[in-house]
């Protein structure tokens, strides 16, 4: 499409015709061009088995392609209806404790139950061939946030399966677990089962190479979808959308190649500033993802989770936070929902149109958003500027995440965003990069807490650091190999002789930990022995008193501490500054986040305060479309400028 994609998911099974019809003109007035259809559809599609009703799609399709809405029509097979459930119990999902789960929410399958991977590729298949030439189609929208866990008999034979192909024989397998531990050495593959409850501590391997089985097994049921519709319609672009949380078993840095457009959903788990932060972080991610072009494709119109409550965002905050996804790269902002629900699980989900309708102040903010959009869609092809990077794996997200660590309190997605928020309250520009990448382009690199690291991603690491660039490295890196047993010799192993140091122990804090520099750690300490690196700060007090808290061996920092805000920023801005990197001493809760294309450089600016900020930022308004050489932006406000760079 030649705009900014804008719409949301449309459920028009919920509603009756006559509110169809309204839906079009509000869509018209709200400036939508897509709309994402079918999501939760299988029991208003397929009523019983192989009994089809299309007339109401067909109508909805049809209305959505006169009034000029593209469409992302979806597959359904994220909720099977209750007549599949009944007639296939098998292929209910069963938790690790060996619970069966019934029918009554969404999810509730198994991914590898054959009777379910058949009927889902049925109701693929027959979608495709109704609808695959269709003019309102714009994509296709495979599943719903793929993510369901099964530890069931299907699922034993199938992990069993992945194991073979990956080991090859038993041991192998026995090797790489080190099922030595505990008498746990295996002689037939049928005593291998998924890491199903247990008398104590499971297997970390064990635990770690399910999620890694299950992310597969998950993107084979995903390609077979996608094959069978590409086959159906060539041409048509083909997406799933990805979801965010310690509970998805996926790893979308490996998914990211299979789709042709990285979609993904965001919701911030905070009302205040973070919420900001938060988005910022999901954002940049997805540009990782997605190579630099990605979608948005959920989000909330009003409502922001905080602590168990729902907060409604005030005026503003919608267009700041869908703007600073934009700015960020993805084509356009999408919403989940079109029409907020009267009933269901999520009836008080926000939507773009809610329960008081449309006469709101909501509503208007959608009109307005829908009307700044397409201004900004030249700014669609221009990359992101960002000289630092982050590493990202969730692979050792995985591995940190469960028992029989060191500390209950290990949070790899924490020791991320920590490192994100100080680069976004410093307002430097921020990619994510996958450990074995090509780091070269970067003049900072960060690695927080990358536990699990292949020998292939410490080679990339040390190859950056030898290359001249910045490095910061936190503790719990490089711990484990990447069949998650330890690297000896002192942590963190696989950067010991890269930092210049060596750990002897871990000695996690119930408190908090002074240091030298007034600075104040919490949670984790560690005994580090310097070997050639220089202290950039000690600890004070307690057993570690004198002892190197902060390291820096020529351009590779180590932190050992969980440093509290500010002095983590403090830190993160000595290594950004010695790399040549300036902050943007722009006020705190502003952020400017700057694309370039050829000659011409967008700034996109979120005054995300309360009160109004000037700043020296010249060009063309693309909003307004004023040019000026410096810039007022309200309290909450937003502005976008072009300006020429030769």
């Amino acid at each position: 499409m030649p705009e900014l994609y804008y719409g949301g998911d449309y459920n028009p099974e919920q509603w009756s015709p006559e509110v169809w019809a309204e839906d079009m003109a509000l869509m018209r007035r709200a400036g939508v061009n897509l709309a994402t259809v079918g999501v939760f559809s299988w029991s208003s599609l397929e009523p019983e088995p192989g009994r089809y009703e299309f007339d109401w799609l067909d109508q909805v399709l049809d209305l959505l392609h006169g009034n000029g809405i593209r469409v992302n029509l979806a597959t359904p097979t994220a909720s099977p209806p209750p007549w599949f459930s009944l007639a296939h119990p098998d292929a209910l999902p069963v938790t690790a404790d060996g619970v069966r789960l019934l029918h009554g929410s969404r999810d509730t399958y198994c991914v590898c139950a054959p009777a379910y991977r058949e009927a889902a590729l049925g109701i693929a298949r027959t979608l495709g061939e109704r609808y695959g030439d269709h003019p309102a189609l714009a994509m296709w929208h495979v599943h719903n946030e793929y993510g369901s866990t099964c530890y069931c008999d299907h699922v034993a034979g199938s992990f069993r399966t992945w194991l073979q192909r990956k080991y090859g024989d038993l041991a192998a397998l026995n090797t790489a677990w080190l099922t030595a531990f505990w008498s746990q050495g295996y002689s037939a593959w049928e005593q291998v089962f998924p890491p199903r409850r247990t008398q104590y501590l499971p297997n970390p391997s064990q635990t770690l190479d399910f999620r890694r089985f299950l992310s597969d097994e998950l993107l084979d049921a995903f390609r077979e979808q996608r094959d069978v519709l590409r086959e159906l319609s060539p041409g048509i672009p083909i997406t799933t959308n990805f979801v965010f949380g310690g509970w998805v078993p996926v790893d979308h840095w490996r998914w990211s190649d299979e789709v042709d457009l990285v979609a993904i959903d965001h919701y911030p788990d905070s009302a205040g500033i973070e919420a900001e932060q938060q988005t910022a972080f999901g954002a940049d991610l997805a540009r990782a993802w997605g190579k630099g072009r990605w979608l948005l494709m959920e989000q909330a119109a009003s409502g922001l989770h905080d602590h168990g409550r729902v907060q409604a965002k005030e005026p503003g905050r919608m267009t700041r936070n869908s703007l600073s996804h934009v700015a960020r790269g993805s084509s356009g902002a999408l919403f989940f929902q079109w029409r907020a629900s009267r009933g269901g699980a999520e009836r008080f989900h926000s939507g773009m149109v809610p329960h008081a309708g449309a006469d709101s102040r909501a509503f208007e903010e959608i009109v307005e958003f829908g009307e700044l959009l397409p201004k900004l869609a030249e700014a669609d092809a221009a990359k992101v500027d960002a000289e630092v990077a982050i590493l990202w794996d969730a692979e050792s997200w995985w591995a940190t995440d469960g028992p029989g660590l060191p500390s209950s309190e290990i949070d790899y997605l924490a020791a991320v965003r920590a490192a994100h928020r100080q680069l976004w309250n410093l307002g430097v520009g921020t990619d994510f990069a996958h450990p074995t990448s090509d780091l070269s382009a970067y003049k900072v690199v960060i690695v927080p807490s990358l536990y699990l690291v292949s020998d292939e991603a410490a080679e990339a690491v040390n190859r950056y650091a030898e290359g001249g660039g910045q490095l910061l490295v936190t503790s719990l890196s490089g711990i484990a190999d990447a069949n998650a047993q330890i690297r000896l010799g002192g942590y963190p192993g696989a950067f010991r002789e890269l930092l210049g140091i060596r750990v002897e122990e871990f000695l996690p804090v119930g408190g908090t930990i002074e240091l030298n520099n007034g600075a104040v750690g919490e949670g984790w300490s560690e005994r580090v022995r310097l070997d050639g690196a220089e202290a950039v700060a000690r600890y004070q007090g307690g057993t570690l008193d004198g002892l190197p808290a902060i390291t820096r061996y020529r351009n590779a920092w180590y932190l050992s501490t969980w440093l509290r805000d500010p002095a983590y920023e403090s830190l993160v801005e000595q290594v950004v500054r010695a790399a040549g990197v300036e902050p943007s001493g722009l006020p705190r809760g502003v952020e400017v986040i700057t694309r370039t294309a050829g000659d011409s450089q967008y700034r996109f600016v979120l005054n995300h305060t309360t009160d109004e900020v000037s700043l020296p930022y010249g060009g063309l308004d693309l909003v307004r479309g004023e040019t000026a050489d410096k810039v007022s932006v309200a309290p909450g406000g937003w502005v976008v400028l072009r300006e020429s760079v030769r």
